[in-house]
């Protein structure tokens, strides 16, 4: 059966309400719960970004046995890799073994305030490579120098170490990531119900890998304020994701998605009370071959009806089924 997660969306929620929401996800019986690292929200109206690495070690200790994950962090321009092999470790220690650390090649939006150019996809995926090679080699203890060609190491050691270590899952979503997530993680992350992206993955040496989705939706008793929300705060969801990792600002995603209409939001999620719709939604992946689903629901004032609603009705009958 397919694990259901709960995503704490950093973009449309304050990290003390983002703690909140996630020991409500663990009381309803949420499988498991991932957060976004974002700098900025995709757009205004969504109005936050608290560091998500800080809200992680607050849900460890707010929460008894619900897994943790990062959906997605970037190791390889805010961060570099040292530093996150460093803070994943004692992620890994303050919830006692329950987190894994989800890495992917990033986007603009977040990635270009440190400076410099933003590499193109190709390069991107060179450098999470080795990062994710930095970040195991810490991993194993002793002292770590590395000249890489991306990445400088100075005698550096991560000194609190878990045992075990984290799993690492990688995003993926084409041929060339599907292949880098086969060689180098524990787990494949996507967000597109597509089988092919499982085959590539098993090909490139992922098979018997976990698979984990997010999905996003708009749980509401009303249906049009349902849509109405997705369409002031989620409506970029529509575009690809190749475009969505290039564009660098809040306002570049505000322009780039003016035009799109609420039938072009109601056809990418489902909005609304209709069960059979969100089941629809998450049946998707599960028949894609995922064997894990974090669930998104849109709207940071939504976030406590939702999981009342996820409790009574969603969940149990995705399980039932």
């Amino acid at each position: 059966m397919m694990m259901i997660g709960y995503t704490m969306l950093c973009e449309q929620a304050g990290p003390r309400q983002l703690v909140r929401d996630v020991t409500l996800a663990e009381d309803a019986g949420f499988d498991f719960a991932v957060i976004s690292d974002h700098y900025s929200p995709w757009l205004d109206a969504q109005g936050h970004a608290p560091y998500a690495w800080s809200v992680l070690g607050a849900a460890a200790q707010a929460t008894d046995h619900i897994p943790l994950m990062t959906y997605v962090t970037c190791p390889t321009r805010r961060y570099h890799p040292a530093v996150v092999a460093q803070k994943a470790a004692t992620m890994q220690l303050l919830s006692g073994g329950r987190f894994t650390l989800g890495l992917g090649a990033g986007e603009n939006l977040n990635e270009h305030i440190v400076g410099g150019q933003w590499p193109i996809a190709g390069l991107r995926h060179e450098m999470l490579e080795e990062a994710v090679q930095i970040i195991r080699a810490l991993w194993e203890g002793g002292t770590v120098t590395f000249r890489g060609k991306y990445f400088d190491v100075e005698s550096a050691k991560v000194w609190d170490l878990p045992d075990p270590t984290p799993a690492i899952g990688i995003a993926a979503s084409g041929v060339e990531s599907c292949h880098l997530a086969g060689r180098n993680a524990d787990a494949l992350i996507a967000v597109q119900p597509h089988a092919e992206l499982g085959k590539m993955f098993d090909d490139a040496g992922g098979s018997g890998k976990p698979r984990i989705g997010q999905v996003p939706l708009s749980y509401d008793t009303d249906q049009q304020t349902a849509v109405e929300r997705v369409m002031e705060q989620f409506r970029w969801f529509v575009g690809p994701w190749k475009t969505n990792a290039e564009l660098p600002l809040p306002v570049s995603f505000e322009t780039a998605y003016e035009t799109v209409r609420e039938d072009d939001v109601t056809a990418k999620m489902p909005c609304g009370p209709d069960l059979d719709q969100h089941v629809a939604a998450i049946r998707r992946f599960e028949e894609a071959g995922f064997t894990h689903l974090a669930l998104v629901q849109v709207g940071g004032d939504a976030q406590e009806r939702f999981i009342t609603w996820a409790k009574e009705e969603l969940l149990p009958t995705v399980r039932a089924a």
